[in-house]
């Protein structure tokens, strides 16, 4: 019986964060906008961490890079307020009603400063329980902050390191009109 009450008043919290009020939405560059049947039904907040491992380079011997591994993030509502899910590797995000997207890069383009992560836009394809994000469609990333990989040495001493760099991003969820 608890456990019933306390999925019910998730779902209603989730719900809530949904409909809080969706601060105005940035001009989305051409090169990342969603197809003409899409329009944005969620503002989703992210603060975290892009995760970077030192490596070889592929096909340059004696060449090292910071390779991006994945994200870390929690996930709010419009406002920032309440905590709604999370982002990680796949890349996935999560809603804590169980509902997650899976997503496929389909554009990217620079970040307007160029020491934040570049805004992108994923297709996504559903999974988990139905639920707040099980209808959309495509999610636009935009107005990142930091991120991007280090700038420190990254050389044969110190191949597989890691480096966790801050970020946030707002994720517009889309869904067909």
């Amino acid at each position: 019986m608890r456990s019933s009450v306390a999925a019910t008043l998730l779902v209603s919290a989730l719900g809530l964060a949904a409909c809080s009020t969706t601060p105005a939405l940035v001009a989305v560059p051409d090169a990342i906008k969603g197809d003409a049947s899409q329009q944005v039904t969620l503002v989703v907040p992210a603060k975290g961490v892009q995760i970077y491992e030192c490596r070889a380079k592929q096909g340059q011997a004696g060449a090292f890079e910071w390779a991006f591994v994945g994200p870390e993030a929690e996930l709010f509502n419009a406002a920032g307020t309440i905590r709604i899910g999370r982002h990680y590797g796949g890349p996935t995000w999560e809603a804590i009603d169980g509902s997650k997207l899976v997503g496929a890069l389909k554009a990217r383009t620079d970040a307007p400063k160029p020491a934040d992560i570049p805004w992108l836009l994923l297709t996504t394809t559903a999974s988990g329980a139905k639920g707040s994000f099980s209808d959309i469609t495509a999610i636009q990333r935009v107005n990142t902050v930091g991120g991007i990989a280090p700038t420190a040495a990254c050389g044969a001493g110190n191949v597989g390191a890691g480096a966790r760099v801050p970020y946030t991003a707002d994720y517009y969820m889309l869904a067909k009109k």
